[in-house]
């Protein structure tokens, strides 16, 4: 069967959008750029980058991201302060609201795919009111060939997208005018009161996240890539952590930057796209990206020069969390099947706002599935709002805002996936040394990638480890081009009392929050965390 738009609307209105206006399906990058610019919603940079405002929201909003709960899910979700429940009848009225709004106005669809792996691979539709959020998707997602478009489309995932339209309080019974409603057993997700581009994206990871585990796939918060020997190596973190800079080094090639299936098979991308933290970076330090960003790229709430259209990656004005969404075939020498073989590293980053955790670490089984649930980072100024300046945080799996089931699932597949292939698992401080925030200053990429480069290469096999006084974790006493002082976070600063003081308290956190987990892990795991 030919798909039309008239099919495209028959889906549409089966999905709950009945007699919206004029659809436009798959256009091509130039001519949505073209018509964000007819329609003002954005400008180009002097690159060619499309740069677009998001407006009050210019991060997620997790306190209005909700679930709806049924029969159907409701056992399979790891109901909480992450994963808040919505009643059906709320997401059916702000359903309702958006196929009213969308009455005669353009809308756009991009039809595409989520997993690089044609085995697990999950076709995805996305409607969007504005221009911009279409090539967004355009930019980030898989796209599908011109037979499987004009013939063999069918979503398993329907996000519409009406970031314009805001929800009340009072007559829509959301929390604020933003609602971001997951209904995993219809598969559809509703954006609205929110332009920032993010949510669509990690909407469809929490739909993947929920789905992918009945398929033997271990869906994973992480950028990975391969080394000229063919290695794979992934890199978990929450954002602002370092795992897009991280994994994209010049040395070895790109897989993806954010979001990754581990399945029989090996590593596959979820994605076709970056989406980068792009404030204060340079061309000196990340080259890569840098030049990644031009024509077909997405910049949000970055600062340009209003005559020159020069950017300023380094004005915050707007905020914190400037973002830029590119091709990942922008990177030079990136991996164009998307997929890689079994990891041999696996890198945990966590951004210390306390200044006491080693730069590297190797760690043991335990201490992994320890860290793993434990998912200790802080949250960065302008990632999510409300978040003005570094909020030390525990996220379970490096990505709980995104993980619908409980974290012993994903738990549970990452470990017998690392004993299986025998990888090395280290934890990688990318935040502060020499005091806390305020205080010490941030790790420099270049220090980090020289330790990272180390671990993956294989030069730490042989150094001397010892075990962290009040962390446990093993820390190297020396690493090519890395001065040993600064292998010892204690030996940073310059009162030490101060330090054990700073560690010791962190290790208490710890303790607090693994707590929730003792009971259903082994006794060695529980026995692998910081000496409170």
């Amino acid at each position: 069967m030919t798909i039309t738009v008239d099919s495209v609307r028959d889906d549409l209105a089966a999905a709950g959008l009945a007699g919206i206006g004029e659809v436009h399906r798959n256009l091509p990058y130039a001519e949505l750029v073209a018509r964000s610019l007819a329609r003002k919603e954005g400008i180009l940079a002097s690159n060619g980058a499309l740069v677009v405002r998001t407006g009050l929201r210019t991060g997620r909003s997790p306190n209005d991201r909700f679930i709806v709960d049924s029969n159907a899910v409701h056992d399979g979700i790891d109901w909480g302060a992450v994963n808040k429940p919505c009643a059906r009848r709320v997401f059916d009225h702000l359903l309702d609201k958006a196929s009213a709004f969308l009455q005669h106005r353009e809308t756009f669809v991009f039809d595409g795919y989520a997993g690089a792996d044609p085995a697990y691979r999950m076709p995805i539709r996305v409607v969007s009111e504005a221009t911009w959020h279409a090539l967004f998707a355009h930019t980030l997602f898989l796209q599908p060939s011109s037979v499987e478009l004009r013939e063999r489309f069918a979503p398993t995932i329907t996000v519409i997208d009406c970031g314009a339209l805001t929800a009340s309080p009072k007559s829509d019974g959301a929390r604020s005018e933003a609602f971001v409603g997951i209904d995993l057993e219809r598969r559809v997700v509703l954006i609205v009161g929110t332009m920032y581009g993010g949510e669509i994206k990690k909407s469809v990871f929490s739909v993947l996240n929920y789905l992918l585990p009945e398929r033997g796939v271990l869906p994973m918060h992480c950028s990975a890539n391969i080394g000229r020997g063919g290695d794979t190596a992934l890199f978990f973190g929450l954002s602002g952590t370092g795992k897009t800079s991280l994994s994209a080094d010049t040395g070895r090639h790109l897989i993806g930057d954010d979001e990754h299936g581990w399945s029989d098979h090996g590593v596959f991308n979820f994605e076709g796209g970056c989406y980068a933290k792009v404030i204060r970076i340079s061309a000196s330090a990340e080259p890569q990206i840098v030049r990644a960003v031009r024509f077909g790229s997405i910049l949000e709430n970055v600062i340009v020069d209003p005559w020159t259209r020069a950017i300023d990656y380094d004005d915050d004005t707007i905020t914190e969390n400037t973002r830029a969404t590119y091709p990942v075939s922008h990177i030079r020498g990136h991996v164009p099947s998307g997929m890689g073989g079994h990891p041999r590293n696996v890198v945990f980053l966590t951004c210390d706002a306390y200044g006491v955790l080693p730069p590297i670490a190797r760690l043991t089984p335990e201490m992994a599935s320890y860290h793993f649930l434990s998912g200790f980072t802080a949250r960065l100024a302008g990632t999510e709002a409300g978040i003005d300046e570094p909020a030390p945080t525990f996220s379970a799996c490096f990505g709980a805002p995104f993980m619908p089931r409980p974290p012993a699932v994903y738990a549970g597949m990452l470990a017998e996936r690392l004993q299986r292939h025998n990888a090395a698992c280290w934890l990688v401080n990318t935040g502060w040394s020499g005091g806390p925030y305020g205080v010490g200053q941030r790790m420099k990429i270049a220090l980090t990638r020289r330790l990272v480069r180390a671990a993956l290469s294989g030069a730490l096999a042989g150094a001397e480890f010892h075990a962290d006084p009040v962390f446990r974790v093993l820390v190297p006493t020396s690493c090519p081009g890395v001065p040993d002082e600064l292998l010892s976070p204690r030996a940073t600063w310059t009162d030490a009392a101060a330090y054990d003081a700073q560690a010791h308290m962190l290790a208490r956190r710890f303790a607090e929050n693994f707590a929730k987990y003792e009971s259903s892990v082994p006794a060695a795991v529980a026995a692998a965390g910081p000496q409170a």
